[in-house]
């Protein structure tokens, strides 16, 4: 199996960046995990996919996975524009939706513009999850960090990532069990906590 379920209709699956290269200088634009983290949420009026991209490696297997999720409609949310990957395969082969409108989304999805800092989170609040795009990552101790100064760059301002700590504190409102990161390991428990530990760290 490809798609790892986590909780009832919601799964996650890794693939690996076809831009990722070794080497990379630590906390530079280019230093990520080749595997990057996607979710999809079997809704009931949609499929969610967020950030997906297609294992090259496996793809016909899959398809097959991805298919079997499918009903009448299939939604594709991005978070940050580097992250389109392969939304426009998902298009071609579903007819997905790829707005982010609120009145476009499905049921039991919601998002969160960081203005100014490039991304739109996706929240869905049955199983309580949280998924950033770039902004949030794995800290490889199975918390959360914050992503480099780097990759804040091409943005305007720049903005620091005092800054950035400041967007993200509206978050601690919410009840966050799962935060499914892109980069890195998934917080699959206490994710509340975790970000309030990621926030509070220094930089």
């Amino acid at each position: 199996m490809i798609l790892s379920e986590i909780r009832p209709g919601l799964h996650r699956w890794t693939a690996g960046h076809p831009e990722w290269r070794a080497g990379a200088k630590p906390e530079s634009p280019g230093d990520w995990p080749e595997a990057v983290g996607c979710v999809a949420q079997a809704g009931p009026d949609a499929l969610t996919l967020i950030d997906p991209l297609v294992p090259a490696d496996r793809e016909a297997a899959f398809w097959g996975e991805i298919d079997a999720l499918v009903g009448d409609r299939v939604a594709v949310i991005t978070t940050i524009g580097f992250h389109r990957r392969s939304r426009d395969r998902f298009v071609e082969r579903y007819g997905a939706s790829t707005s982010r409108a609120k009145a476009s989304l499905p049921d039991g999805v919601e998002t969160i513009p960081l203005r100014g800092f490039g991304e739109t989170m996706v929240w869905l609040p049955e199983p309580r999850a949280l998924v950033p795009g770039d902004r949030l990552q794995g800290d490889g101790r199975g918390g959360l960090r914050l992503c480099p100064q780097s990759w804040l760059g091409y943005l305007r301002g720049p903005p620091t990532i005092g800054e950035l700590r400041q967007a993200l504190r509206p978050l601690l409102d919410r009840e966050i069990e799962l935060v499914l990161v892109s980069h890195g390991d998934p917080v699959l428990r206490g994710g509340r906590a975790e970000l309030a530990r990621a926030l509070e760290a220094p930089a």
